[in-house]
């Protein structure tokens, strides 16, 4: 009995040692969000996260997937916990501004040259892990087993955990008990949302070039022109959820690239298309993917394409399903901690992940949950109808620091606590 006093109070001395932690974790945000880096081009950012594991003691494994990074920390005899966070920005001009707003600009994957943001909040998922992995560091007689951090890349464009694994991370490195992760969310700053089974849907993106003939723009009757076709295809993709999904189902369909032509007087050869699409059942995702493939053939077949459209993959994310008895036990130990009131059990998300990919190749329970960084006067004042809350993509998202900072140390520790011997 009084040594399992010790150990709670002790893990509650660690909790405590968070807040005079919150200074330094401000300045690695703040960092971080005017430094942000495309998918695959996290450099920077794995050598900060490298290099932190590494001064509290982790076996620290660098470009695995390319630029992703794992650490390990071996205590003894026990379970293995893997704690993810993803570390890539997005093709975004920042408009919040703040005055760390990021001034970043780069080249991204399809050669454009783009601004950069934090517009997903992954510089705070990093903060958080690279504190809770040093607080784990130094608080090893209050647990037993091996902690693998993770920071993984690329999980915007939904290669990078696959990159990672790809990369032989099951053969080099431990086998996971449980995958931990975690996301920052418009939920009021210090709430915790979950969702057991399935909790964010599948995601398939394409790019489609439409291929007609170019002609003046005084003499459309010489051409075939891609950019009525594109037109047409994107309207007619509206119907595919309106009425081909069931009202019982969910789905959702965006284009959301349309590109054609550089002068207004020329009617090019080319219109070129990106779209997603997010599903929650297999059978829908099936239906709804060649429902937009017969749509887009269908267009071009109407306009008397030469060619028929190029369509090719360029991202794809899995269902994330949250195991129910692994987030039983995850969400007991931050009720505890937190108190009932600051947890949300919320309906599935229409956002996807990559998250899921590291459980199934281990084939281990996953457990995936949202912590709010959204003022709570704000987030009640947006959802009683006033200004609209920014989300995440938005060129506007940006989450109050505190109590945000302290928050996702908090929910790690928790969840790390709850499965470490």
């Amino acid at each position: 009995m009084n040594v399992q006093s010790n150990k709670m109070s002790g893990k509650a001395a660690v909790f405590g040692q968070i807040e005079a932690l919150l200074p330094e974790l401000e300045a690695i945000y703040l960092d971080l969000h005017r430094n942000p880096e495309l998918s695959m081009q996290e450099v920077r950012t794995a050598g900060i996260a490298a290099d932190w594991l590494e001064k509290y003691g982790y076996e620290v494994h660098r470009n695995i997937g390319k630029t992703g990074v794992v650490g390990l920390l071996k205590n003894s005899e026990g379970p293995c916990i893997l704690l993810r966070a993803d570390m890539d920005g997005l093709p975004v001009k920042e408009k919040t501004g703040l005055d760390y707003a990021s001034q970043a600009t780069g080249t991204d994957r399809f050669g454009q040259a783009v601004s950069i943001m934090h517009a997903c909040a992954h510089d705070m998922h990093v903060t958080w892990l690279m504190a809770a992995a040093r607080l784990l560091a130094e608080s090893r007689k209050q647990w037993r087993g091996t902690v693998m951090a993770v920071f993984q890349p690329a999980e915007e464009i939904g290669a990078g955990a696959a990159a990672m694994l790809g990369d032989g991370m099951v053969k080099k490195f431990p086998k996971p008990d449980v995958c931990l992760g975690q996301h920052l969310i418009p939920l009021p700053a210090g709430q915790i949302g979950y969702r057991p089974g399935v909790a964010m849907s599948a995601a398939d993106s394409w790019e489609v070039k439409m291929v007609g003939r170019g002609a003046h723009g005084s003499m459309p009757q010489n051409s075939v022109d891609p950019v009525v076709m594109a037109s047409a295809t994107v309207m007619r993709l509206q119907t595919v959820v309106s009425r081909e999904v069931a009202m019982a189902d969910n789905a959702v369909v965006t284009v959301g690239t349309l590109q054609s032509g550089f002068n207004e007087n020329v009617i090019p050869d080319e219109a070129l298309l990106r779209l997603n699409i997010r599903t929650f059942k297999d059978t829908v995702r099936s239906r709804v993917l060649a429902s937009v493939k017969r749509i887009i053939e269908a267009e071009a077949t109407a306009s008397g394409a030469p060619k028929m459209p190029e369509i090719r993959e360029i991202s794809k994310f899995p269902l994330t399903v949250n195991d129910e008895a692994a987030m039983a036990k995850t969400m007991a130990a931050m009720g505890s901690y937190f108190g009932e009131a600051r947890l949300t059990e919320m309906e599935p998300l229409s956002g996807s992940e990559d998250f899921g990919l590291f459980g199934t190749a281990w084939n281990v329970p996953s457990v995936f949950w949202w912590v709010g960084g959204t003022d709570p006067e704000k987030f009640a004042a947006g959802m009683a109808g006033g200004e609209p809350i920014p989300v995440n993509h938005s060129p506007f998202f940006a989450p109050v620091l505190h109590p945000t900072l302290k928050t996702g140390v908090e929910t790690i520790l928790a969840a790390a606590y709850a499965w470490l011997d």
